[in-house]
């Protein structure tokens, strides 16, 4: 995995202890950024993912029969 997936999973997880914190403690802001976090790692993960598969595809050779 690279850094940035490292990252990634970071951000994820401290997302869902802030959910889980500020649940548990009733408070709402801590909560919220919790959430926003994790919906962010997810949302960048899938836009690397997705500019890495078509940066693959762009650096393949074109194949003419």
């Amino acid at each position: 995995m690279s850094k940035t997936d490292w990252a990634i999973v970071a951000i994820l997880i401290l997302g869902f202890l802030l959910f889980l914190y500020g649940a548990n403690y009733y408070n709402a802001v801590i909560g919220y950024a919790g959430i926003y976090l994790f919906i962010g790692g997810i949302a960048a993960y899938l836009i690397i993912y997705i500019y890495k598969e078509l940066r693959k595809k762009e650096d393949a050779p074109s194949q003419k029969l």
